[in-house]
């Protein structure tokens, strides 16, 4: 399988997670962020992430990626899910995407690898979140903002683990949105949320993105 994607992307990392834990290879094609053309070619229109299957059929939608690995063999993820963890994912995006989307052209990802890929990067959450510089003057505003969210969720964590206990469709909707947020450097996780964080990037062989 291939999947072309975004270093940054959290949706992108969903999908590479899940196949990460069912120890499934998956050959990662990195696309620039001007490069709309590929992604045209291979589903019509300008969307991230993409996977094409084995038998050369494109899919979109990361969660339809996500439950495809996940019934290739034996489940992993057969843990419970829980209203609450779904409802933090969709709020704390808000949240934190005014603190990382500025700085994830600062981190040298392969989608940013030229001036054309930045500049249109730019233009285009420019549209959405403002000025670049702007943002980043407001961090510690932004950063109050996010530290509430991250309390909440480590109430909600219940091992290093597994947000639940046991691997579950949670954890996939969870740690691509911890791994986004820990590239804002001295935003603190509480200490159940870095557990977890770091004990699920070991177990499914990932870095961090790194922190500025």
């Amino acid at each position: 399988m291939k999947l072309y994607m975004f270093e940054h992307c959290s949706l992108c990392f969903r999908v590479r997670m899940m196949a990460a834990l069912k120890h499934m290879p998956l050959q990662e094609i990195v696309v620039r962020d001007d490069d709309s053309e590929t992604m045209l070619g291979l589903v019509g229109k300008r969307q991230i992430p993409i996977l094409v299957k084995d038998d050369g059929q494109p899919m979109l939608e990361s969660m339809a990626m996500v439950k495809y690995i996940e019934d290739i063999g034996p489940p992993v993820l057969v843990g419970p899910e829980r209203p609450a963890i779904a409802q933090w994912a969709e709020q704390v995006v808000a949240k934190t995407a005014p603190l990382t989307m500025p700085r994830y052209p600062l981190l040298g990802l392969a989608e940013f690898a030229t001036p054309a890929a930045l500049a249109h990067y730019a233009a285009r959450k420019y549209k959405t979140y403002g000025d670049f510089a702007a943002l980043m003057s407001h961090t510690p505003e932004q950063v109050q903002e996010v530290v509430p969210k991250l309390d909440e969720l480590d109430a909600l964590i219940e091992s290093p683990h597994a947000v639940n206990g046991v691997l579950s469709l949670d954890d996939i909707r969870v740690l691509p949105l911890l791994r986004s947020a820990a590239v804002v450097k001295g935003l603190p996780f509480p200490r159940r949320v870095r557990d977890y964080f770091e004990t699920m990037m070991n177990r499914i062989g990932f870095k961090p993105l790194p922190a500025v």
